[in-house]
């Protein structure tokens, strides 16, 4: 098999690093108590579908770019409404919950363990403001952390994996995007950069038509792959 030579490891944060549905159901209980399981799960997909609409659009050209903390506020009001809640402060805290997502039972380990080897990127579509929150909150440990905001634009835009070949000063195919999400990794292919699929609960799977460098079970399942002989490659698993 063919050899993986990296120097240095760029990670999407929402979804591979922090469970976001997690997060943002914690703050749609406190906005509303009262809420059951089952009456929150459909506020969370009304967020959802919110930031997800309204990227699509920012990238489609329909919409001037927002930063994630116009998006979230946005998603809020929506789902404070639909709850019945019109207190101000209340909407505020559910707006900031986007920054309060717990990690992943193996990043922080995982982050450092692989900072022993490796420079490591944060490479995320959350504002400047919300990745420094969501960076204390969840205890993330950077090199770098870069944000979508400075590209005005949502991965996968090129321009946004752009930031950090340029930022780490080195050819697109010496970078690996780590991602749970299989249409960030395309997004990054696209570019040039290597891409490893981390398996997370809340991710985008691969199709069978994928082909990405890395296939891993989490952060533990990389290191111990990257710490094969530069970096073995290993099939992609059915």
């Amino acid at each position: 098999m063919a050899e993986l030579d990296i120097d240095a490891l760029v990670f999407d944060v929402l979804g591979t690093l922090v469970d976001e549905p997690a997060g943002l159901r914690a703050g749609i209980r406190a906005l509303d108590p009262s809420l059951d399981g089952a009456g929150t799960e459909p506020l969370l997909l009304l967020w959802q579908r919110h930031i997800e609409r309204e990227q699509s659009r920012i990238l489609d050209g329909d919409r001037p770019y927002a930063a994630s903390d116009v998006l979230d506020r946005e998603a809020a009001g929506l789902v404070a409404g639909a709850a019945g809640v019109d207190d101000p402060a209340a909407v505020a805290a559910l707006a900031r919950s986007a920054r309060r997502l717990p990690p992943w039972p193996d990043t922080v380990a995982g982050l450092a363990r692989l900072a022993e080897r490796f420079p490591l990127l944060g490479l995320s579509n959350a504002s400047r403001t919300a990745l420094l929150g969501l960076n204390a909150h969840a205890g993330l440990r950077w090199h770098q952390a870069l944000s979508a905001e400075d590209a005005r634009a949502y991965k996968p835009d090129p321009e946004v994996y752009r930031l950090a070949v340029t930022v780490s000063g080195l050819p697109p195919e010496r970078l690996l995007m780590v991602a749970a999400h299989a249409w960030d990794l395309r997004g990054a292919q696209r570019l040039g950069l290597r891409t490893a699929y981390v398996a997370r609960p809340v991710g985008d799977p691969p199709t069978a038509s994928d082909r990405f460098d890395l296939y891993a079970d989490g952060l533990a399942d990389l290191a111990d792959q990257l710490d094969t002989p530069r970096g073995r490659k290993r099939s992609a698993r059915g």
